[in-house]
């Protein structure tokens, strides 16, 4: 019997035009012995899926079984390490960890020797009586890791423990981690890591489950049989990297059956990608050694790209016909490679007959404007398009996103203090 196991998880939320889909049957087993990363990009729900594993919130259908019963709440024997550090700034490190403990009914002075014994094995020996102010981030992310261990779980859930932190802070703190889980001096026997960075997750886990977004559902599951300590440059650790990017880089599986349309081309969520971001990527690309061709792993690498900043903006390129996508690569089309090349006014001609041809909901705001005898348009009037198929969430991103692309390229303008559009300063 696995430790954990979700059959059929799906969770919606009500929309007007139907029902809004985060998770599309998850299938999901957690094994003793074992890390399991949850890697995709925003949207994938994967941080809902751990809430709803962590007993904090409900699935619309299927069930979640710890050691065979169902989850119908918080569950004593799994605890969670937020990205957020989610410390209480009035209380000390002690007390901090402590709380789990207090909620527990735990006795005073074994509450008090157990988060002692806790904050000793995180390495913050001595600084019991701190307060969070007086911590570097990454202690304060101790304090978190400390917490978590201090109630004796079984099953640890982390939700990007690590993404707050500078690389070098980070990097230390998965390597204390993972000696900690190695030597087996935690009760900890599996834990389940949600993860935005590939290398992260090849790094840690011992299988790697990427889900696919909008909805949410698992597209793969990748075993990492490599031996601790992975060395990261090692050939056999580069290729298990590049095979995930192959898979996130994929033509996007197919929505199953039964889940809720996604709505007109216009009322597709698109991720916030600046202009600046884009042109960086397209500049990289067309020059040396790359040539218009690069694999992205070692983009990502030159750039400290996450994949949660490099695929969207691979993406946008792609959405907007400056680049193909697929299979871990990307390659310019004639207009990426021409826009690289091109002066600042050429760049942004070419930028708005892209973003006219292939972006509709940038093509209906524009098409909106000119009908409309005032020229003129309030925010609302799309937001409310967008809000009938994305969550509020999307949809303001999704908006804000295109107002920076059609203020770039001069295809509108907008007034951020009146939130309307118009067309009376574009030419």
């Amino acid at each position: 019997m696995p430790l954990l196991d979700a059959q059929g998880v799906r969770k919606t939320f009500p929309k007007p035009s139907g029902e809004l889909v985060v998770l599309d049957r998850i299938d999901l087993h957690l094994k003793d012995g074992e890390i399991v990363g949850l890697l995709g990009r925003s949207g994938s729900g994967k941080s809902t899926l751990l809430r709803i594993i962590a007993g904090l919130t409900a699935p619309t259908e299927g069930r979640v079984l710890y050691r065979g019963r169902p989850i119908d709440g918080p569950v004593h024997g799994v605890a969670m390490v937020f990205q957020s550090f989610a410390l209480f700034p009035w209380l000390t490190v002690l007390k901090n960890v402590q709380l789990g403990l207090d909620a527990l009914g735990t006795p005073a002075n074994e509450a008090r020797r157990r988060a002692l014994a806790a904050i000793d094995l995180i390495g913050l020996d001595g600084f019991e009586s701190a307060l969070p102010r007086e911590l570097s981030g990454g202690m304060r992310q101790r304090v978190g890791f400390a917490r978590a261990l201090v109630v004796d779980p079984t099953i640890l859930l982390m939700d990007e423990p690590f993404s707050a932190l500078d690389v070098l802070t980070a990097e230390t703190l998965r390597t204390d981690f993972l000696d900690l889980w190695l030597e087996r001096q935690t009760p900890i026997r599996s834990v389940l890591l949600v993860t935005h960075n590939i290398e992260e997750a090849v790094f840690l886990c011992d299988r790697i489950i990427v889900f696919a977004a909008n909805p949410g559902r698992v597209q793969a599951e990748v075993p990492i049989p490599l031996p601790h300590p992975r060395e990261r440059q090692s050939a056999a650790f580069r290729q298990t990297v590049e095979t995930i990017y192959a898979l996130m880089t994929a033509r996007p599986v197919p929505v199953p059956s039964g889940a809720a349309p996604l709505g007109p081309p216009s009322a597709q969520p698109i991720a916030r990608v600046s202009t600046n971001r884009m042109a960086g990527l397209l500049e990289t690309v067309a020059a040396q050694p790359y040539d218009g061709r690069a694999d992205l792993p070692l983009v990502a690498a030159d750039l400290q790209f996450e994949i949660d900043e490099l695929l969207p903006t691979a993406e946008a390129l792609q959405m907007l016909g400056f680049a193909e996508v697929a299979e871990g690569d990307i390659v310019l089309t004639t207009a990426g490679r021409a826009y690289a090349e091109a002066d600042t006014q050429t760049r942004k001609r070419i930028f708005a007959d892209l973003l006219t041809r292939n972006v509709p909901l940038a093509a209906h705001i524009r098409s909106v404007l000119e009908e409309r005898p005032s020229r003129r348009a309030p925010r609302v009037r799309f937001e409310t398009e967008l809000e009938d198929h994305l969550s509020e969430e999307y949809a303001e991103e999704t908006l804000d996103t295109i107002i920076n692309w059609g203020r770039y390229a001069e295809l509108f303008d907008y007034d951020d203090q009146s939130e309307w559009f118009s067309l009376e300063d574009v030419t």
